[in-house]
């Protein structure tokens, strides 16, 4: 259940982005994945597309719809207020970090690290206890 604060905050936020629930389309649809035969039997999942900037959200998250709709009115401000500030969301940009962290190596890198790990070697070497035959 949402707190009266909550929804109160949220008609805020939409008013101070101009978003309307009159340009609000939403449809409530089943949901899908885990969940066995209630999943299919229920509409839960919430679509809500913003028509002026043809915004889409679907929103699961949850079991009940009333905490979906919120949550996907929550989603849909999130990414209008990325859009107006001209910022990335959290998910693209830790879309874009996995992205880097996989890309291959350059030669001249992948050249450093390899002569570190030969110093590296040559430093364990010198540990070794002398043996009978130095």
């Amino acid at each position: 259940m949402i707190s009266s604060e909550k929804k109160a905050a949220l008609q805020e936020r939409m008013a101070k982005l101009e978003i309307h629930e009159d340009d609000l389309l939403e449809k409530f649809i089943r949901g899908t994945g885990s969940g066995g035969q209630k999943i299919n039997k229920t509409s839960s999942c919430v679509y809500l597309q913003h028509l002026p900037t043809k915004l889409e959200i679907k929103c699961q998250r949850d079991r009940s719809r009333e905490m979906n709709r919120y949550l996907a009115r929550v989603d849909i401000c999130q990414q209008l207020e990325n859009i107006q500030l001209g910022r990335r969301s959290e998910r693209q940009q830790a879309r874009e970090k996995i992205r880097r962290r996989k890309r291959r190596q350059g030669s001249r890198a992948r050249a450093r690290n390899v002569e570190k790990k030969r110093q590296h070697g040559r430093k364990k070497e010198n540990r070794r206890r002398p043996t009978r035959n130095d």
